[in-house]
């Protein structure tokens, strides 16, 4: 048995729920360092756990050799400049979404990476437990087939206290909105299942808070393979609620509301067509029990960190990160020209660069 690789966790918001998924793997990694410039917020969640060492100097954990992975757990603007550092010197780095705030520097990381042979990869989590787990096992076996459909809401309340955090609510700070930081994990399940985005359209506006950046949103989406999609984005609703509905030629996947978790949710599949509900039922039962949310996540990329990227559950890529962006920006573009957006971006895209004002 290897050896659990040595992780530093950079901020101890998120990284408190980091933590504890790390925790739930003690034979693949420990947790050795948590870094925070609040050493009393890091205190509050190490826990009794003398060797847990707490900093508030990130200099020293990237000078420190035993260190194999930083989890960088920090506000959006500052990802870039403390990804690059990690894979300058030498380290695995996890960085929570969203990556960056540009194609640009997406591409410029994915160039460091390969220079130092280093894994860099974003997290979504959402793609993690049996939900997820079972949608795969159908569309594995043949069951699935064709996609024709998706719709996601993302309906989440969101009020002043939320956003009394500085950085919250501006574009300096936290690069964009709902459409960037709530329902990008949706996106990105959607993506997964269905593929490729071809092309969009999108609508968004500002209309819950005193915010800069917008709160609602509606988009429509056109996959590659001709499958429809629609996304529906509010920071207003009553409670906070996840809805995913997939539809395919030989069967219907269903969602429940959890909003954080929706893998972690029982969904329903309907059989259609060709295909029969006991074929479902059968396929579905034969799917072994999996790690969900950032326990999943954590292990998958144990994973690939050991070498077997082939298992159910496959790590996120730093590919995964970068067509999430891609995505955000070209979102971006269609609500400011009212244009119908054509995918992939390139250097060439106007908002290659970046899409905050």
């Amino acid at each position: 048995m290897s050896t659990p690789r040595k992780v530093a966790i950079i901020g101890a918001g998120i990284g408190e729920q980091h933590l504890a998924a790390y925790r739930n793997l003690p034979e693949r990694f420990e947790v050795a360092v948590l870094c925070d410039l609040d050493l009393q917020r890091a205190e509050s969640i190490a826990g009794d756990d003398p060797s847990l060492k707490l900093t508030d100097d990130f200099q020293s954990v990237l000078n420190d050799p035993e260190i194999e992975l930083i989890d960088i757990c920090l506000p959006p603007h500052l990802h870039f400049e403390t990804s690059m550092a990690g894979l300058e010197h030498g380290k695995h780095v996890v960085c929570e979404k969203p990556l960056v705030s540009s194609l640009r520097d997406a591409d410029r990381l994915a160039t460091q990476a390969k220079k130092f042979d280093r894994i860099l990869t974003p997290v979504f989590q959402y793609r993690y437990g049996m939900a997820t787990a079972q949608l795969r096992a159908l569309i594995e076996a043949g069951l699935a087939g064709r996609p024709l459909v998706a719709s996601i809401e993302t309906h989440w309340n969101r009020q002043k206290d939320y956003y009394a955090i500085a950085w919250r609510g501006t574009w300096a700070g936290e690069q964009g909105g709902a459409v960037l930081g709530h329902a990008i994990h949706n996106h990105d399940l959607l993506c997964a299942f269905f593929g490729p985005v071809k092309r969009l359209s999108a609508l968004a506006t500002t209309r819950v808070n005193d915010i800069e950046v917008e709160d609602c949103a509606s988009i429509s989406f056109e996959m590659e393979n001709g499958a429809l999609a629609s996304s529906s984005i509010t920071l207003g609703a009553a409670q906070d609620t996840t809805r995913l509905r997939f539809v395919f030629e030989g069967l219907t996947a269903e969602s429940g509301s959890l909003p954080y978790a929706p893998a972690e949710d029982v969904w329903r599949f309907s059989a259609r067509g060709q295909v029969s509900q006991d074929q479902v039922d059968e396929c579905l039962a034969a799917v072994p029990e999996v790690g969900s949310g950032f326990t999943g996540f954590f292990s998958a990329l144990a994973d690939r960190l050991d070498g077997d990227g082939g298992r159910v559950g496959a790590a996120v890529t730093l590919e995964d990160g970068r067509r999430s962006l891609e995505l955000v920006s070209a979102i971006y573009h269609a609500v400011r020209t009212s244009r119908i957006v054509e995918l992939p971006l390139g250097a060439d895209s106007p908002l290659y660069e970046g899409w905050t004002p």
